[in-house]
Parts: C-alpha cells; sequence; structure tokens
C-alpha cells in the first residue's frame, strides 16, 4: 500500500479457472503499455481471502477478472471482464 504513493499500482485479480480471466491476463500481459511500473497478479483461487480484504478496503465489489488501479492509497479506477485492455486503463 505504501508503494502506491510513490507509483501507481496495477493488481490483476485473476481466476485461473476462467477463460475470460485468462483472455483478459493475456491482453495486459502482450505489452506493458502504460506508465504503470508496479503490476501484480492475484490468483483468486489460491488467495480468496486476500481479494475479500482487498474489496473491504477499497470498497470496490469484487469481480474476476478484475483490475484495480491504485494510487495514494485509494483505488482510482477498476474494471472487469472485457474492459480490462490497455487503452481502458488510466
Amino acid at each position: 500500500m505504501k508503494l502506491s504513493y510513490d507509483h501507481k499500482l496495477l493488481l490483476f485479480k485473476h481466476s485461473t479457472r476462467c477463460s475470460i480471466s485468462s483472455m483478459a491476463k493475456n491482453r495486459i500481459e502482450v505489452v506493458n503499455q502504460s506508465k504503470i511500473e508496479n503490476c501484480f497478479l492475484l490468483d483468486l483461487i489460491s488467495y480468496r481471502e486476500i481479494s475479500d480484504k482487498i474489496e473491504s478496503i477499497f470498497q470496490v465489489k469484487h469481480e474476476s477478472p478484475q483490475v484495480l488501479i491504485i494510487k495514494d492509497g485509494k483505488c482510482i479506477q477498476h474494471l472487469s471482464h472485457m474492459e480490462i485492455n490497455w487503452s481502458n486503463i488510466n
């Protein structure tokens, strides 16, 4: 969280059992077309309790797949499903 005060963070919430999540992951893995240096992947199957905590902290309803952009300790953008691509990420 402290890192977000220095740089924007991208958190990708990914379900390894979902084909839509895999497609979204592929779209943002190909090339990081943004200036976001810190990108993190959260495996929802293995770490669902962390996802629940993220939902609580940032007050953003859980979806899968989902991207959260964190800046200065706050979620400034969230996208899910087919919205996840670099042209939509600020």
